[in-house]
């Protein structure tokens, strides 16, 4: 989404004419899937071409992920780099055969309408469209011109460009605004058609936030659709890195990380997953020191239920997660490339660095990034474990938008104010469905709980605004939600979702309860005092909550299906010298283990 105020670079080098600003959504694209990514020597000279058109930050040092997935050295020549955009944000040539990610390129190439003569689309079912007979009209308004002078173009980009407009009337006469203008000779597919209407409804729905950028209005004519929002005139977060010499220091990170949290946590809890995170897509409103973040560019977002996971591989390669390129992920990528964003900041170079896509996937996959190389070891321990914490390459055991706005390296700051989180939610839910074994199992691990671990329960807690008696109801959520909820959130069904916890109707939950229910096991594993935790807690267990158990019982307590061979799945979980739960039992029984897990665990 274009809402840029400075004319692109003359020296910017691209793919095309039309691809310079950072800030449409097609600087970032259906990348390639990971796992299929060939290479080939015959593309070693056509990918050096393209290294050398990669517009690379000068500050950036490159990973040391680059020399584990990477049989040549980085072209890191000054005369090689540029420094106004993100590095290889376009895909410019075919992948060579046999690679399957040939398939995958010719799916990105019908979604934008941009397949060529010589390289024929594989027919995909239903997706095999024509350019024509599609229903260009999307419902809104006929009359921009009306409302609004069109002024000058501030940014262009691959389907799309920004101009500044001044409003003709109304309370806003003389103000100016920012107006993404998108010709319809570029919607020659179905998908492209959609990706429009959805990019409208999400700003549309999204309303209200201090940290999003305002969405006026949308309208169209035989030619255009136009998206009008405010105009954002102090530049871009990756402007402003630059212009510092290429990273934050920890104060000022801080102050752009709790703007950046706020607005990803409050998407996620509309239900919104915004999937291109970077900083090309947050907007100062100023160019004040101390001006508004906003978020921009919601053309590849999408809305998600709260148990659904999404396929589609997009984004932009160095802000990409793990799990997107395992083609099953949720909001929690968002909050990796958030991390991205965090360790750019604070070090000035990328977690994950190498010369190619598929080189990148490959780093991003299977390497650690470093924290060993200055500036690192002079930064805060709080900074490190904030960034480590968000770059965790597992997704369940990854930091919420909402809990990293609870970490130490934040809290303490007078801004942070912490969200409501839908994480509460969904832990309630699996725990509402849990046998009475793991309850007591997870009852034990929450006495455990550190007080910053309980920080942010009791934070959460409180949102929920609970009654005297300090317990809460299915009502106190729905009440919680609804003081929240935006047309997105209905979009989102999460109202649907709060069925799962109809139990809460008849019954309270007290705190003590409450931090039983919410507690991630997956995040504590995570910690570096998981094993304290898990010890001590099987030591309550064993006092409390620990009993005989015959096989067959532990199996109907779990959920297992009859056809699962319990004894050869769950012999490690009972002792044999008096019948109960052994510590690896117990450990796993926190986790949840069901008959869809059971067999990996074989």
């Amino acid at each position: 989404m274009g809402i840029c105020t400075s004319k692109p670079s003359p020296n910017s080098h691209t793919s095309s004419p039309k691809s310079d600003s950072p800030q449409t959504k097609e600087s970032s694209v259906k990348l390639p899937d990971a796992s299929a990514n060939g290479e080939n020597p015959r593309d070693d000279k056509a990918e050096a071409e393209n290294v050398k058109k990669s517009p690379f930050f000068p500050f950036y040092s490159p990973s040391p992920a680059h020399y584990f997935f990477s049989k040549k050295s980085p072209a890191r020549s000054p005369a090689n780099v540029s420094s106004n955009s993100t590095p290889k944000r376009f895909f410019r040539r075919p992948f060579p055969p046999p690679s399957p990610a040939k398939h995958i390129r010719a799916v990105l190439a019908r979604r934008h309408g941009s397949v060529k003569p010589n390289e024929a689309a594989i027919p995909e079912g239903s997706e095999a469209e024509a350019a024509t007979g599609l229903d260009k009209s999307f419902g809104f308004s006929k009359h921009f011109g009306n409302k609004y002078e069109l002024g000058e173009e501030v940014g262009r980009g691959h389907f799309g460009y920004t101009c500044k407009a001044t409003f003709k009337k109304g309370e806003l006469k003389g103000q100016q605004a920012a107006v993404k203008v998108i010709p319809k000779s570029k919607m020659t597919t179905a998908i492209a058609i959609e990706d429009v209407r959805r990019e409208v409804k999400i700003l549309k729905a999204l309303t209200g936030h201090n940290n999003l950028v305002k969405f006026h209005d949308a309208f169209e004519d035989h030619d255009n659709v136009y998206i009008v929002m405010e105009l954002c005139e102090g530049g871009e977060l990756l402007d402003r890195i630059l212009a510092r010499g290429g990273k934050y220091t920890e104060d000022d990170a801080r102050t752009v990380m709790i703007q950046i949290l706020n607005v990803v946590a409050f998407c996620h809890l509309q239900g919104v997953v915004h999937r291109d995170l970077k900083p090309e897509n947050f907007l100062f409103s100023s160019k004040d020191e101390d001006s508004q973040l906003k978020a921009i560019d919601f053309g590849l977002s999408d809305f998600v239920k709260p148990d659904e996971r999404l396929n589609d591989i997009v984004g932009s390669a160095y802000y990409v997660a793990p799990e997107v390129l395992h083609r099953s992920y949720a909001t929690e990528a968002d909050v990796w490339s958030v991390g991205v964003i965090a360790y750019i900041l604070l070090c000035g170079s990328r977690p994950f660095w190498a010369r190619t896509e598929s080189g990148i996937f490959r780093a991003v996959l299977k390497a650690d990034p470093s924290f060993d190389e200055p500036p690192w070891p002079s930064l805060s321990a709080e900074a490190r474990d904030f960034v480590k914490r968000l770059l965790n390459k597992d997704p369940r055991k990854r930091m919420t938008a909402a809990q990293a706005l609870s970490h130490p390296w934040l809290k303490n700051s007078n801004e942070v104010k912490v969200p409501l989180d839908i994480l509460i939610f969904k832990l309630m839910k699996v725990y509402m469905r849990s046998s009475a074994l793991r309850k007591a199992a997870l009852r034990s691990l929450s006495k455990t709980l550190t007080l910053d671990e309980l920080s942010y329960l009791k934070e959460q807690f409180a949102l929920l605004e609970p009654n005297k008696n300090g317990t809460i109801s299915l009502e106190n959520i729905k009440t919680a939600l609804m003081k929240n909820a935006t047309d997105a959130m209905k979009e989102a069904r999460i109202a649907d979702f709060l069925a799962s916890l109809n139990a809460l109707q008849y019954r309270r939950m007290d705190f003590e309860e409450f931090c039983t229910a919410t507690l991630s096991v997956h995040q504590l594993e995570a910690l570096d005092r998981w094993e304290q935790h898990a010890r001590c807690a099987y030591e309550l267990f064993e006092k409390d909550g620990n009993r005989a158990i015959v096989i067959e019982e532990l199996a109907s307590e779990l959920g297992l299906s009859p056809s699962v061979p319990v004894h050869a799945v769950l012999h490690d979980w009972i002792r044999h010298t008096d019948g109960k739960l052994s510590f690896l039992g117990f450990v796993k029984l926190l986790h949840g283990v069901s008959s869809r897990t059971v067999p990996k665990a074989q």
